[in-house]
């Protein structure tokens, strides 16, 4: 269920360790998948019962909900994504189809994102489709005013503004270059999504809320706050162990990103179900500590004190990378 990516990693996962990982995998509570099932059923019940009772319960509050839900059911894409909560994975893809979020197809999230779990390549522009690095190459054929809405977006304040703009415009640009080329499989994956944001649209519409409010207030919000996140999740390292963060964070953070905030956790055990995140993590803090070098965030507060107006470090990727 759990297997290791690589000789390293298995390496480092101790006796001691493995032997709780697969004791654990083995109660009832992690294969029955009870945590995910009963997620799935409070983000879509509450979803479409949010819009049917709009109206009573205002604009200010069903918003607000909507935009909780949806952040939450991207969080559900990514663990359906890993596996859970069945072993079929067609099956775990149909949960995550409807295009909460509006603007990402499934398959498209889907592939980008295991591509970006190769741990070797993890924040190689060029290789890991999620990074925010460029090669020195690319940087140096920026414009200074590209460079500078880059340096703007590392910011905590441009990262929840700013970056939603920019991945959706990057989606867009891919979608018409796949269309252009005429690669089948990714216009069959357009097509579906299109199709199924009709059918939301349609709730939408039928259920009389807005669907320009439903983009500008629940969409495009839902999407900046997964970049609290995802703010700084990696760095560049040498270590490939030592790039994915630890975010001690609270109890409805974790909740909404689903323990994603153990991220370095999740990077070594990409099979472990959301609700066993922490589980390891508190099992071998120490540990962690040690693999991460340190990289452990104490809140996202953290960030917002040291990087609300000020970049981050994230434009040239220091090691070798391919130019994209």
């Amino acid at each position: 269920m759990l297997p290791p990516d690589s000789a390293r990693r298995s390496a480092w996962l101790n006796d001691s360790q493995r032997l709780a990982v697969r004791q654990w995998s083995q109660s009832w509570l992690w294969r029955s998948e009870l945590p995910t099932w009963l997620l799935m059923i409070t983000i879509y019940s509450g979803w479409f019962a949010t819009l049917a009772f709009h109206q009573t319960l205002g604009l200010v509050a069903s918003t607000a909900l909507l935009i909780l839900l949806t952040t939450w059911y991207m969080s559900l894409q990514h663990e359906l994504i890993h596996g859970h909560p069945t072993r079929w994975p067609r099956l775990n893809q149909l949960f995550g189809l409807l295009p909460l979020a509006v603007w990402y197809p499934y398959g498209l999230y889907r592939d980008s994102h295991l591509a970006h779990h190769r741990n070797q390549l993890l924040t190689v522009p060029g290789e890991d489709p999620e990074t925010y690095y460029f090669s020195a190459e690319r940087w140096q054929r920026f414009s200074e005013w590209q460079q500078r809405v880059i340096r703007w977006r590392n910011t905590f304040v441009g990262r929840l503004l700013l970056a939603p703009l920019l991945d959706i415009f990057g989606v867009l640009a891919g979608m018409v270059a796949s269309f252009r080329r005429g690669e089948r499989p990714a216009i069959a994956m357009w097509l579906v999504h299109f199709i199924l944001l009709a059918l939301v649209f349609y709730w939408l519409e039928h259920n009389d809320f807005p669907i320009l409010w439903y983009l500008a207030a629940v969409s495009y919000p839902a999407l900046a706050v997964t970049k609290v996140r995802s703010f700084l999740e990696h760095r560049a390292a040498d270590d490939p162990l030592a790039r994915s963060a630890i975010t001690e964070t609270s109890l409805p953070w974790r909740l909404l990103f689903l323990n994603l905030n153990y991220h370095s956790v999740h990077h070594d055990l990409p099979g472990v179900p959301w609700y066993g995140l922490r589980k390891v993590w508190l099992r071998d803090t120490e540990r962690y500590q040690q693999r991460n070098q340190g990289f452990v965030v104490k809140g996202y507060r953290e960030w917002w004190r040291n990087y609300r107006f000020r970049p981050v470090d994230v434009t040239v990727h220091p090691g070798k990378s391919h130019d994209r």
